[in-house]
């Protein structure tokens, strides 16, 4: 299965082949994926890359964060994990699902009379 790197600030030159060269340097490469975006085809900058063990990718974090790839040092960190889903269920606001108090009728003053 492997364990996933995040890779950031990739120059939209770079291949998804250069990338597996680099990192292929501290461990087995098990795949690559570059992010693009999806209506334009264009880089976005980042992508990941799976290491065969955990160690491996302990160590391309370790050896590969600041190296120069292109035109542009990359920075490698620990990939978010995958079991995340957006449900739309929470954002953070007070359990309200995004909805302010303001467009649910809540935190109105009742009118003068």
């Amino acid at each position: 299965m492997g364990i996933e790197v995040y890779v950031g600030h990739i120059s939209g030159r770079v291949t998804e082949d250069e990338v597996k060269n680099l990192f292929s340097v501290v461990g087995t490469v098990t795949s690559v994926h570059l992010v693009a975006d999806p209506v334009t085809g264009e880089s976005r900058g980042c992508g990941y890359v799976r290491m065969s063990t955990e160690e491996e990718a302990g160590e391309a974090i370790d050896l590969l964060d600041g190296a120069r790839l292109g035109d542009s040092r990359i920075v490698v960190r620990n990939a978010p994990p995958k079991s995340f889903k957006k449900t739309g269920e929470s954002s953070g606001r007070g359990g309200q699902g995004g909805r302010s108090a303001r467009s649910t009728g809540q935190g109105k003053k009742p009118p003068i009379s």
